[in-house]
């Protein structure tokens, strides 16, 4: 946890922000990913160095995360994954030891959709006689380990570390599942506390909070893009409902539409005040 002292200065208000970026992986994402692991071992489906297989559909950070806690786990990381996902990306999971599987990019309403396309594998390979192993598909929007692990975990270090005095807390949401832990959490420690989702242009979870819609102006009829959610930032924004947002809405206050050009200058300002080389989504 660190004070950002340039924003604190000119608000008149102290301002924090938690570096999940200090997990092994990069990213908050590790903790889901040991969650699903752990759960699925817990359950006797998978045991290590027997030729299991995680099965993910992802193009971001969750991948990275099961490429490598699979690699030094015992276990093989199958990524489903869009077959426009950057080089750099590709070659990181590659690295890490993850199988690939690229495939067309679509719809979640499509079979062959990344997500869909990685439960599906998951189920044709536990289903092949010729494998010795099992596969399981982690399956991070719907999976109850998702929102539980930040409960137990990344909501108690921010209350322990901010010193148990916090009014507001702000978080995108992607999954759903770091809002719903860490609300929970906190507003249980700190019943005045105000929970704010801060929600890229495009996405449809703004709406969703302020008004109960799940709807953008983007999804008009008549429109057609590569991503409904039309932003820059990534890992954060969505246009359905996942079974972890669900667990967050009964404690999120507010919402509030950050626009790409609002989220790049306050990557650029927090580069030059403060020395943090943040994406756009933080």
């Amino acid at each position: 946890m660190v004070e950002i002292k340039s924003l604190s200065k000119l608000t008149g208000c102290k301002i924090y922000a938690k570096l999940e970026m200090n997990n092994p992986g990069g990213s908050a994402k590790d903790r889901v990913a040991l969650a699903v692991i752990r759960k699925y071992e817990e359950l006797g489906i998978i045991h290590p160095h027997k030729g299991d297989v995680i099965f993910e559909g992802t193009s971001g950070s969750t991948g990275i995360s099961f490429a490598m806690l699979c690699n030094a786990l015992g276990y093989t990381a199958h990524i489903c994954l869009p077959n426009d996902t950057s080089t750099e990306k590709l070659q990181l999971l590659t690295s890490l030891g993850a199988e690939l599987e690229p495939v067309k990019p679509a719809s979640i309403v499509d079979p062959s959709q990344y997500v869909n396309a990685a439960k599906k594998s998951a189920e044709f390979f536990t289903n092949d006689t010729s494998n010795d192993g099992v596969g399981v598909f982690a399956d991070q929007f719907e999976n109850d380990c998702n929102w539980r692990i930040h409960y137990t975990t990344t909501g108690p270090e921010i209350y322990d570390q901010i010193d148990h005095n916090l009014d507001f807390f702000i978080t995108g949401s992607g999954t759903g599942g770091t809002i719903a832990g860490c609300s929970r959490y906190l507003k249980e420690k700190i019943p005045s506390l105000k929970v704010i989702l801060a929600d890229p242009q495009g996405s449809g979870l703004y709406n969703r909070v302020k008004y109960g819609v799940m709807y953008d102006k983007v999804e008009k009829e008549g429109t057609r893009r590569r991503h409904q959610v039309d932003t820059i930032v990534e890992g954060i924004g969505l246009n359905r409902l996942t079974y972890n947002f669900t667990k967050a809405e009964p404690y999120i206050d507010d919402a509030i539409r950050v626009t790409d050009e609002q989220a790049i200058k306050m990557a650029k300002f927090l580069s030059i005040n403060d020395g943090f080389f943040w994406g756009s989504s933080s």
